[in-house]
C-alpha cells in the first residue's frame, strides 16, 4: 500500500493520488518551492534543492559466503564525490532485486571488495511501506530482537525487505539480518541517540539495512575543540554520563565499539549524544571501560581544557581500572556534577549549537582498516557526506533474552543537571468537524516571553497561558459558554499573574492551587450567572469542559474540568494522558470497578463534571504541576481529536515527528485536525501543541 506523506491514509498500490487528501502518489514535493519532483531524481528541477528521499546503505559481508562476494554492482562511471544530480539512472544500477533503492555512489568492483562497504541510495518507491514499517503495523514479529540461533527460518534469498505491491510475506518466514537487531531492539528506548533503521534485507551472502544518514551533524570533537564555544564543565559531563548510559544499553549487543569510534559521536539538535550507526566489538578484542576512558582522555588533551581534579581523577581511576561497572561511572560523575553545581562560582551557559559549522579536517574510513584496536580511533577527524534526514515508524522492540530489564526507564542524563529553557513554540487550530453545523470549541492562547542572548547562547523565560474548552447547550448556548470560560480566565491570569514584569523576583514562579481553584471558580460563576438570568433549566443549562495550562519557565500548572484533556510527549517517557476525564465510568474505575464493566454501562461517557450548570459547590478541578526536565511536546485537545484513542493508535506518525525543531507546529496541528476528521468527524476538533525546548542551566551557578 501507498502511504500518503501529508494525511498518512493508506491507499491502493494503484491510486496516483491520495484518495483522502489528494496529494501526489507518484512524485515528491520539493521542500523549498513546493515543486512537484518525480520519485527517481534527486534534485528538484525548478529550484535544485535536495527533494529525493536518500537513505544511507550499509552492506556487511557474511564470511561464511565469501566465495559469492560482491556480486552487487554498479555500472556508473561517476565517482562517489561527484555530485549526486550527476549520477543518473541511465548511469546508476539499483542496490536491491526488485529496483526500488538507486545507487547513488559506485560499488566497489569484485576484486576491491571489503568486509564493509557503504553508499546513499535514492529511494524510488518512497511512499511504498518497507517491511519493517509493515511490522509495526502489524505488531511486531517474534523474532525481532532475538539473538541469531532463535530466529525464525531465513525468508528467500535476494528477496529485500520492502513491500512491492503484491503480497506481504509471512512474518514467521522473515529473518531479519544480524546486524539490523540492535537497532530494532535498542530504537524505542534511545530513539535519540540511534539512527532510524528504515529497510533489510540478505542477498547474495550479504546484509544490508538502510539507515537515516548523520552526517550532517556536528561531530562532538568538533565542538569539543571548539574554544570559541567555551563548553562549560558541567556540560562536558553531561555528554560523558550519556555515554556511559549508552555503553550499558550497547554492551548487551557487544556493539560498545559504536562509542569509541570518534567519528561516529555526534551531537543532534537538542545537544545530546547521537551515533552515526552501530559497529560491532572486533572478534578476540575485548572492550572495556577502560577503553572509553582512553577516549576521554584523548579527548581532553587534544582540547588543551584545565582539568578540574574530579575529573582528573575520574580518568585516572578508569585507566587504572577502579572503576569497573557502569554503575560506579555513573555515580562518580553524579558525583562530580553535584560537587560542581555546589562549588563552581562561575560557569558559562550552554551555547547555541544550532548554527555550528563543522570544521573541514578529514580522515580515512573509520572502517578502513578493521585489524586496529577500538580506542586506536580517539584522534580520528574527518567531514562524512551530506544526505537527507528522514525518520519513518520502527516496529516495538524486545531486549535480548540474555539482559533483564528492570522496567525502570527513569535512569537517564537528566539526573546531572538542573534544565532551562531556550526555545518555545506554540500553535492552535479549531475546526467545525464533518458533522456538526456550529462549532462549540474555544480555545485561547496568551504568551509572554523575554529572550536573553549572548555570546554564550540563548536564554528564554515565559509566562504562557493555553486555554481549552469544548462548550454544550446546544445553538448558542455551549460556544456562549466554551468562549466566555476562556475570556474570563485570560481576564484573570492578567491581572493575578502575567502583569508582573519579569524582572520582579515575585514574577518568577507560579500561581499556587487555590489561585487556580479561584480563576475555575470565577469562570464556572460567570457561565452559571448567564445560565440563571436566563431562567434555562435541563439540558438547556450552557456548560463547557476546561483544560487550562501555565507555563512558567520550566515548570508548567494545569487545572481541568470535563474531559478535555492534556497529553505529554516525550522521548523518555512517550505519550501520556496527564488528565483524567471527569465521567461516570472514570468515576467508577476509581472506585474499585472493572474498566469493562464501568464503560459497560449506559452512561458511561456522561460527564461528572463540567462549568456552568451548577454553582460552585459542586466544581472540584484537578490541580497538577510538572516540570518540563526534557524536550516535551504538551497537546491540549478536546475529545473530537481523543475519541477511539485516535492519539494512542497514530502517536508515531502525528505526535513524535513534532519534538524535532526542524518540524512545522503549525502544519503538525493542522495534520492532528485533518486526522480527526479522517477517523472521528462526528464532532468538532481543536487542538493546541506546545514545544519546550531545554538544556542545562548553568546560569544560577553564576
Amino acid at each position: 500500500m501507498l502511504v500518503c506523506p501529508q494525511c498518512q491514509f493508506e491507499n491502493p498500490n494503484t491510486n496516483k493520488f491520495c484518495q483522502e487528501c489528494g496529494t501526489s502518489l507518484t512524485q515528491n514535493t520539493c521542500p523549498d518551492c513546493d515543486s512537484l519532483v518525480p520519485f527517481d531524481a534527486v534534485q528538484c528541477q525548478e529550484c535544485g534543492a535536495l527533494a529525493g528521499v536518500i537513505w544511507w546503505a550499509l552492506i556487511v559481508a557474511d564470511p561464511s559466503r565469501t566465495d559469492k562476494l560482491p556480486s552487487i554492482t554498479a555500472t556508473a562511471t561517476a565517482t562517489a564525490d561527484e555530485p549526486l544530480e550527476k549520477i543518473s539512472s541511465e548511469e546508476s544500477t539499483y542496490l536491491d532485486r526488485r529496483q526500488r533503492y538507486r545507487l547513488l555512489e559506485v560499488l566497489p568492483s569484485p576484486d576491491e571488495a571489503k568486509i564493509e562497504t557503504h553508499v546513499r541510495v535514492l529511494d524510488c518507491q518512497p511512499f511504498q511501506m518497507s517491511l519493517l514499517e509493515a511490522l509495526a503495523k502489524q505488531g511486531a514479529d517474534e523474532s525481532i530482537g532475538l539473538p541469531p540461533g532463535e530466529r525464525q527460518a531465513d525468508a528467500a534469498e535476494g528477496e529485500p525487505m520492502s513491500l512491492a505491491g503484491t503480497r506481504l510475506p509471512s512474518v514467521q518466514s522473515i529473518a531479519v539480518p544480524a546486524i539490523a537487531q540492535p537497532y530494532l531492539a535498542l530504537g524505542s528506548k534511545f530513539h535519540q541517540a540511534l539512527p532510524i533503521i528504515h529497510d533489510a534485507w540478505q542477498q547474495d551472502g550479504q546484509q544490508i539495512i538502510l539507515l537515516e544518514d548523520r552526517a550532517l551533524l556536528p561531530r562532538l570533537i568538533d565542538l569539543w575543540l571548539d574554544d570559541d564555544l567555551a563548553l562549560p564543565a558541567l556540560q562536558l559531563l553531561h555528554w560523558l554520563y550519556e555515554m556511559v548510559e549508552l555503553w550499558s544499553a550497547l554492551d548487551a549487543w557487544h556493539a560498545c565499539r559504536s562509542l569509541l569510534e570518534i567519528e561516529n559521536l555526534r551531537i543532534d539538535e537538542d545537544q545530546a549524544i547521537c551515533l552515526q550507526r552501530l559497529y560491532s566489538n572486533l572478534p578476540d578484542v575485548p572492550v572495556t571501560l577502560q577503553d572509553l576512558g582512553q577516549l576521554w582522555q584523548t579527548l581532553f588533551a587534544q582540547s588543551q581544557r584545565t582539568q578540574i581534579g574530579a575529573i582528573y581523577v575520574l580518568l585516572a581511576d578508569l585507566e587504572a581500572g577502579k572503576l569497573e561497572t557502569v554503575a560506579d561511572v555513573r555515580s562518580r560523575i553524579e558525583e562530580i556534577a553535584h560537587e560542581l553545581q555546589a562549588n563552581q562560582p562561575e560557569t558559562e551557559m550552554m551555547p547555541d549549537l544550532e548554527n555550528f559549522e563543522p570544521s573541514d579536517a578529514a580522515i580515512s574510513d573509520p572502517m578502513s582498516n578493521p585489524e586496529r584496536s577500538p580506542s586506536s580511533s580517539a584522534a580520528d577527524l574527518s567531514t562524512a557526506d551530506a544526505s537527507t534526514r528522514l525518520e519513518v515508524p520502527l516496529p516495538e522492540p524486545t531486549l535480548p533474552p540474555d539482559v533483564e530489564s528492570d522496567g525502570d526507564s527513569d535512569d537517564l542524563p537528566t539526573v546531572v543537571l538542573p534544565m532551562q529553557l531556550f526555545n518555545l513554540e506554540d500553535a492552535g487550530r479549531t475546526d467545525i468537524g464533518r458533522q456538526r453545523d456550529h462549532n462549540e470549541d474555544y480555545f485561547g492562547i496568551e504568551t509572554q516571553t523575554a529572550k536573553l542572548e549572548s555570546p554564550s547562547g540563548k536564554t528564554v523565560h515565559a509566562r504562557n497561558l493555553y486555554i481549552l474548552c469544548d462548550g454544550m447547550g446546544g445553538h448558542a448556548g455551549g460556544e456562549v459558554a466554551s468562549a466566555l470560560a476562556v475570556d474570563t480566565l485570560r481576564r484573570y491570569f492578567k491581572e493575578k499573574w502575567q502583569s508582573t514584569p519579569f524582572s520582579d523576583s515575585t514574577a518568577n514562579k507560579l500561581p499556587g492551587p487555590e489561585v487556580l481553584i479561584d480563576a475555575v471558580q470565577l469562570a464556572n460563576k460567570a457561565i452559571y450567572d448567564v445560565n440563571q438570568q436566563n431562567a434555562r433549566s435541563g439540558s438547556g443549562r450552557m456548560g463547557t469542559t476546561l483544560v487550562v495550562l501555565l507555563i512558567q519557565d520550566t515548570e508548567a500548572a494545569i487545572a481541568h474540568v470535563g474531559d478535555s484533556r492534556l497529553y505529554r510527549y516525550t522521548r523518555k517517557r512517550g505519550l501520556e494522558q496527564i488528565t483524567i476525564d471527569h465521567e461516570v465510568g472514570q468515576r467508577e474505575i476509581q472506585r474499585g470497578v472493572d474498566p469493562d464493566i464501568a464503560y459497560a454501562r449506559p452512561d458511561a461517557y456522561q460527564l461528572t463534571q463540567a462549568l456552568g450548570p451548577r454553582d460552585e459547590h459542586f466544581i472540584k478541578p484537578d490541580i497538577q504541576y510538572v516540570e518540563l526536565n526534557e524536550d516535551t511536546l504538551l497537546l491540549l485537545c478536546s475529545d473530537g481529536l481523543t475519541d477511539n484513542d485516535l492519539l494512542e493508535t497514530h502517536w508515531r506518525t502525528h505526535v513524535e515527528p513534532l519534538l524535532s525543531s526542524q518540524a512545522n507546529l503549525e502544519q503538525g496541528v493542522t495534520q492532528l485536525v485533518e486526522l480527526a476528521n479522517q477517523y472521528n468527524g462526528h464532532d468538532n476538533i481543536t487542538a493546541i501543541a506546545i514545544r519546550a525546548k531545554v538544556r542545562p542551566n548553568l546560569d544560577h551557578l553564576r
